[in-house]
C-alpha cells in the first residue's frame, strides 16, 4: 500500500508534479519525442473564385499542392519522424526546420532561409479540471503559395474559425495569398492566448474572494498554483512579440507590402497579452502579500486577545496568591467575610480593568 497516493487524493493541491512539468525541461537533452499514432493531413485548396478540401492519411498525397497556382494550406495533424523528413525533401525545407518541427519544448521562435518564412509558437488551452494551462507546439511554414501547418495533437486546434472563412466564398483570405494566410493562423493562436487569460482572471478573481473571506493554507497552495501557471503563460506569451516582430521588418519577398499592416494589429494584439501576463504577475503578489498581511493580522489578534485574558486574571491571581502563603498573621485570613471580600476584589478589579481598556481604545 502507498500512503502517498492517498494522501494526494486528500490534500490534491499541494502536490509538485507540475513543478517539474515547467521546469524539467533540459535543452541541452535531446527530447524523446514519442511518435504519432495516426496522423492526418488536412488540405484546403482555394483562389477567389474556388476552393477544394481534401483529407488524407499519408502525406505523399499533399506533395502535388506545392507547385500549384492557387494558394493551398496543409495542415499535419500528428507528427512521425520520417513523416516531417519526407515533407521536408519535397517542400525544400531546411534540415534544421525539421528538427524544429520535432523539437520539444521549444521557445517561440521566427526564422527565415531560403527565401521562406518558418515560425514555431504554441497554442495555449485551459484545463477546467486540472485548472491548468496546456501547450500544443504548433510550426508553421510559408512559402510560395503555401502554407504548412504541423501540430502535435489530431484532436484540437483553434483554426476552426479559418475554417470557415475558407468556406465562404468571397471571404477576404479567399482573395488573399499565402502571406495573408500566414497571417490568419498566426492570429486565431494569438486570439486565443486572450481565452485562456480570462479563465485564469475568473481563477484569480476567485482565489482573491477566498483570501478576503476565509483563507487557508490551502489557498496559500492555489497561490503557488496560479503561480505557476502565469510562469507557462510568460513564457508562451512574451517571446511571440519578437516572433511577430519579425515578420515585419523581413525583407522575405513572400511578404507584400499590404500584408504587413495585419501583422501590424497582430503585434498590437501580443503587446495587449504581454502586459496582461505582467498584470496578472502583478497581482499575484499583491493576493501574495494580501495573504500574509491578513495572517499577520489573524495572528495579531489571537495573541490580543491571549494578552487580554492574561492580564484580566492577574489581579485573581496575586489575591489568591496573597492569601494562600503560609503565614500565621495575614490581615483578614480569619475574618469571616474574609472570603467574599477577595471574590469580590477578584471580579471588581478585572470588570475595571476591562471599563479602562475600551476607554483608552485598546479593544
Amino acid at each position: 500500500m502507498n500512503p502517498s497516493k492517498y494522501l494526494q487524493l486528500i490534500f490534491p493541491v499541494f502536490g509538485t508534479k507540475r513543478t517539474k512539468e515547467i521546469f524539467g525541461f533540459n535543452p541541452t537533452v535531446l527530447p524523446a519525442r514519442e511518435e504519432a499514432k495516426e496522423v492526418k493531413v488536412e488540405v484546403f485548396n482555394y483562389s477567389n473564385g474556388f476552393m477544394e478540401e481534401h483529407h488524407f492519411h499519408n502525406v505523399e498525397d499533399c506533395f502535388p499542392f506545392r507547385d500549384k497556382e492557387s494558394v493551398s494550406w496543409i495542415n499535419i495533424e500528428g507528427l512521425r519522424k520520417a513523416d516531417i523528413e519526407q515533407i521536408c525533401q519535397h517542400f525544400n525545407i531546411h534540415f534544421l526546420i525539421g528538427e524544429d518541427i520535432l523539437s520539444v519544448g521549444q521557445r517561440p521562435k521566427m526564422d527565415e532561409m531560403d527565401d521562406s518564412l518558418y515560425c514555431l509558437l504554441n497554442m495555449l488551452f485551459y484545463n477546467q479540471e486540472k485548472a491548468s494551462v496546456e501547450t500544443e507546439q504548433i510550426s508553421i511554414f510559408m512559402g510560395k503559395n503555401f502554407v504548412l501547418s504541423f501540430q502535435e495533437d489530431a484532436h484540437r486546434d483553434v483554426f476552426d474559425v479559418l475554417r470557415n472563412r475558407l468556406r465562404s466564398p468571397g471571404s477576404k483570405i479567399r482573395q488573399s495569398g499565402a502571406d495573408y494566410l500566414c497571417y490568419a493562423l498566426i492570429d486565431m493562436i494569438i486570439d486565443h492566448y486572450f481565452v485562456v487569460m480570462e479563465n485564469l482572471s475568473d481563477r484569480l478573481e476567485f482565489v482573491e474572494e477566498e483570501i478576503i473571506r476565509n483563507s487557508s493554507p490551502r489557498t496559500l497552495a492555489r497561490i503557488n498554483g496560479m503561480r505557476k501557471e502565469l510562469i507557462v503563460l510568460k513564457r508562451n506569451v512574451l517571446p511571440v512579440r519578437e516572433l511577430v516582430n519579425g515578420f515585419i521588418r523581413t525583407d522575405c519577398p513572400l511578404m507584400q507590402e499590404k500584408t504587413l499592416k495585419y501583422f501590424k494589429d497582430v503585434y498590437d494584439h501580443i503587446v495587449q497579452a504581454a502586459d496582461l501576463v505582467e498584470n496578472y504577475r502583478d497581482m499575484m503578489m499583491s493576493m501574495q502579500d494580501l495573504y500574509l498581511n491578513k495572517a499577520n493580522m489573524k495572528l495579531n489578534e489571537v495573541m490580543k486577545v491571549m494578552a487580554i485574558v492574561t492580564c484580566l486574571l492577574a489581579p485573581a491571581t496575586v489575591i489568591g496568591g496573597i492569601f494562600g502563603m503560609n503565614f500565621d498573621r495575614i490581615p483578614y485570613l480569619h475574618n469571616k467575610d474574609g472570603f467574599y471580600i477577595a471574590v469580590s476584589l477578584m471580579l471588581v478589579i478585572p470588570i475595571w480593568m476591562v471599563w479602562v481598556f475600551r476607554k483608552r481604545g485598546w479593544f
